[in-house]
């Protein structure tokens, strides 16, 4: 099946709250001007290098979202190019991107990470963390971010049912944290929830931005 024919195979299955990240970090520029000419416009990658080059090398009305784990050294780079980063894993992520926001005259868009799954390896803030970060006031003085929502990733693994109880989990984080300090910010809308193998659970649970790669684009290079 073709890149485009995958493409339209998960545009059908996603309802009109949800888009799709085509996530095409270690895939060539070929491939993602293939899946642009499908129609395709949000592309997300995690090496900070490989997305300048891209952003450089490909038409300028793609929406960039960063999606790895992201060195705070490495920010500056990002920034003028990046529609949004879902990987906020620290409150010293979050200062440096705003003061990389000032200096480059934008108001980054971020999400906040959050560790949903039972291995350790992978990043994020717990639900405690999150809350507390946010009671503290300090992101709500940042002035060139804006916290537009969540994102998670649930535990590599075939139990269908714990990844649906950790997408719910998050969704519900969601609409407290919502309800308790951002019920009256449009902009804190996003749960980005669900890759190639659990994309359809974080719809059902309320996913608004599904990252897939490999089901479009096949195994990294």
């Amino acid at each position: 099946m073709s890149i485009a024919q995958q493409l339209h195979e998960v545009w059908n299955q996603l309802p009109d709250r949800t888009r799709l990240v085509a996530v095409s970090k270690f895939h060539p520029l070929t491939v993602i001007r293939e899946a642009y000419d499908a129609g395709q416009r949000i592309f997300g990658e995690s090496r900070v290098q490989e997305l300048v080059t891209k952003y450089e090398e490909l038409p300028g009305n793609i929406i960039w979202h960063f999606i790895g784990h992201l060195q705070t050294n490495k920010v500056k780079y990002i920034v003028p190019v990046i529609d949004m980063i879902e990987s906020v894993d620290s409150l010293h992520l979050l200062r440096e991107i705003d003061l990389q926001g000032r200096k480059f005259n934008r108001r980054v868009h971020v999400l906040l990470q959050i560790h949903i799954a039972a291995e350790e390896t992978k990043f994020g803030f717990t639900f405690d963390e999150c809350r507390q970060l946010l009671l503290s006031g300090e992101v709500r003085k940042m002035k060139n971010v804006c916290v537009c929502g969540l994102m998670g990733m649930a535990t590599f693994t075939e139990n269908q049912s714990l990844i649906r109880t950790e997408f719910a989990g998050l969704a519900d984080f969601f609409k407290k944290i919502k309800q308790e300090f951002f019920e009256n910010d449009p902009e804190f809308r996003e749960i980005s929830m669900g890759m190639s193998d659990d994309y359809l659970l974080a719809i059902e649970e309320g996913s608004t931005l599904v990252r897939i790669g490999s089901k479009l684009f096949g195994q990294r290079i």
